[in-house]
């Protein structure tokens, strides 16, 4: 029997769901319908999938993340219990990359005045958020500080500009925040009750800073170069050095107080052959000098101040008495500047304070007398309109020149300071200084005070022959903290309210600017329609580290006692701090205020900045009123405190 015949194939059957002869089918399928499209129609598709895919990926950490930010644990009865909570200011992931300071506006924040517009008129952000909120602000401070405390500075170059690592801008981890000057650990969630010597600690940190940095690179000589690691003269008396004596004492730096002292007793000699300006080496070393000799007693600095006050005497040998402006210490000789035999009218009246208190410390009547005929002369004098001086007079005549221009700012500013101030020093018995301070307010309100666009800011603008003009120096901002120590010492309490509408324009100044530093000169807008309050021209958008505004924030804070003023201060410092402090010690001035990406140093800081603005830094954020106290002190245009004088005398 043979056996069957081998089929040539085999015959397979599947029995339930077949799904391999379906998959393979609809495989086969979708390529035939895939094939059948047009070209454009397949690119679409393809385009389409990967935009899908693209976004995908994008969005799946963010998605995540916000999720993962949105769950806490909150304890509930010893148990834990998962709940969603709305983060109060940032997301988890945002935190860690906080800035220690306020962030500069983007661009389109710039475009959008209301985003950066008066933070008074918005009433700022300590104002606007609940007291959690301010906490979750400031908590990156504290963990920077405890993360990477006792770590050495780590220098940043920016655009070829120095800046502070830990003050770059945004974006920093806490490890760049390593050395930020004494940034306060808020210890409380109220920031209004935030404690205050973190802020002394900060103004401190701050001198210290600049100390090291003149100590290194300049020590001795009139000014720190702190970006070349150098130093300028002006004089060759160690400007910077004796401006800063009694801050130091002040801020109860004894260790840097008394290598100055050694200086001064051991290396400064005024028998030098050099010229000086008159006004600047009374106000900066004169003052500074006696100054220094009431807060700490020591003869030494006595014995100073009558040497160089005896040098300048010769600037009084005019033909109308009033000074020269320069005078060649060494020789004994003074003349006026080359170009001109005038000279400014804030200049030879705002020596009188300290000439004053050392003909009182001496018994040499002969320095008062010098200075009190300036004050009789120009008391006298024609070319005022309602109270307001010209800025020129002349030496030879006595007698006003560029008569018509009237201003608050350069050259005229100090005028006004110092008949209050004479009048508070001598025990309020001068009425005729009191009558000039008086007559020259009422000058201001009738021909300079202004009000801005759109918010109605109050400004000091200047007048030339008839013509206002909407210019306010920054050094006007010393008429706010002028105008309520008048207050203070029983003058009409409207010098109060005015000296609060100007406080708050000068702090304006700071606010509105891209860095939060002033410019030195502004424009205020007065069209309806302005979209912003403040112009500032190319050539005034220089910031010199200077003390006018923080000066006025001190006073209006001491008698006051409103916050805002401080919390306005610490914005400020926080931004000097920002912008303008150098690496290796000091800080420096700045080109452009509107430019926070590269400000641009000027390489140079000026020796007020530790005379003045640093020692008002201090004293505004201090609680004891008997620091310096404005009942028994009074400060001349430089910050250093004179007494205000028994009224025996």
């Amino acid at each position: 029997m043979h056996s069957p015949s081998r089929k040539e194939f085999v015959s397979l059957t599947f029995t339930g769901s077949g799904n391999y002869n379906s998959k393979q089918w609809r495989r086969q399928s979708c390529w035939r319908k895939w094939k059948q499209l047009s070209r454009l129609q397949r690119n679409l598709i393809l385009f389409s999938v990967a935009l899908m895919l693209v976004c995908g990926i994008a969005t799946y950490p963010t998605v995540t993340e916000h999720f993962r930010g949105l769950t806490v644990v909150v304890k509930e009865d010893e148990g834990h219990v998962l709940k969603l909570a709305i983060p109060e200011v940032l997301p988890e992931s945002d935190k860690q990359n906080q800035p220690l300071v306020p962030e500069p506006p983007s661009e389109k924040q710039k475009r959008a005045p209301h985003k950066r517009g008066p933070p008074g008129l918005q009433n700022r952000l300590q104002k606007k958020g609940t007291g959690s909120d301010i906490q979750v602000e400031e908590n990156p401070i504290q963990e920077a500080k405890k993360a990477d405390k006792g770590k050495g500075e780590k220098p940043l170059v920016k655009r070829g500009a120095l800046i502070e690592a830990d003050q770059a801008t945004e974006g920093g981890t806490a490890k760049e925040a390593e050395n930020k000057v004494a940034v306060p650990a808020v210890e409380q969630e109220d920031h209004s009750h935030e404690p205050e010597f973190d802020r002394l600690e900060a103004v401190r940190d701050a001198f210290r800073h600049a100390w090291k940095g003149y100590k290194e690179f300049a020590w001795g000589q009139d000014e720190l170069r702190p970006i070349s690691k150098s130093y300028g003269e002006w004089f060759g008396l160690g400007l910077t050095l004796i401006d800063a004596l009694d801050t130091m004492w002040i801020l109860n730096l004894r260790e840097e107080f008394e290598e100055a002292k050694t200086w001064v007793s051991t290396e400064l000699s005024f028998n030098k052959n050099v010229d000086v300006n008159l006004f600047e080496s009374t106000i900066r070393i004169l003052g500074g000098l006696l100054s220094t000799y009431h807060l700490t007693g020591d003869a030494l600095f006595l014995d100073k101040a009558k040497d160089i006050g005896t040098r300048l005497m010769p600037a009084f040998n005019t033909p109308s008495k009033i000074p020269y402006s320069d005078v060649n210490i060494g020789k004994g000789t003074a003349h006026p500047p080359r170009w001109t035999s005038d000279s400014t009218v804030a200049e030879v009246t705002s020596i009188q304070l300290e000439f004053r208190e050392l003909s009182r410390l001496t018994q040499d009547t002969r320095y008062r007398a010098a200075v009190d005929k300036v004050m009789q002369k120009v008391h006298k004098l024609e070319g005022k309109q309602d109270g307001l001086v010209p800025m020129f007079i002349n030496t030879n005549s006595g007698q006003f020149t560029h008569l018509g221009v009237f201003t608050l700012g350069a050259r005229a500013d100090s005028y006004y300071e110092y008949l209050l101030k004479q009048w508070i020093q001598g025990g309020q018995k001068e009425t005729e200084l009191l009558e000039d301070y008086l007559q020259a307010l009422e000058g201001v309100k009738k021909n300079l005070l202004k009000k801005s666009s759109p918010n109605s800011l109050t400004f000091v603008g200047e007048l030339s022959h008839g013509q206002f003009s909407p210019k306010m120096d920054h050094l006007v901002c010393f008429l706010p903290g002028t105008l309520a120590l008048g207050a203070h010492h029983g003058l009409p309490a409207d010098h109060m309210e005015l000296a609060k509408q100007l406080m708050e324009t000068c702090y304006q100044m700071y606010a509105q600017m891209e860095t939060g530093l002033s410019p030195e000169i502004v424009h205020f807008n007065m069209h309806e329609g302005s979209i912003r309050d403040v112009d500032v021209k190319l050539a005034d958008r220089h910031n010199l580290l200077r003390p006018e505004t923080v000066e006025s924030l001190f006073y209006l804070y001491r008698f006051t006692k409103d916050r805002k003023y401080r919390d306005w201060g610490w914005e400020i410092l926080q931004n000097f701090n920002k912008y303008t402090k150098v690496s290796t010690g000091g800080y420096t001035s700045i080109n452009n205020v509107r430019d926070p990406e590269y400000p641009s140093p000027r390489d140079k800081m000026e020796s007020f900045f530790l005379g003045e603005t640093l020692k008002y830094f201090y004293l505004l954020f201090s609680d004891d009123p008997e620091l310096v106290s404005l009942d028994k002190y009074v400060f001349n245009t430089e910050a250093h405190p004179l007494p205000i004088w028994p009224s025996a005398e």
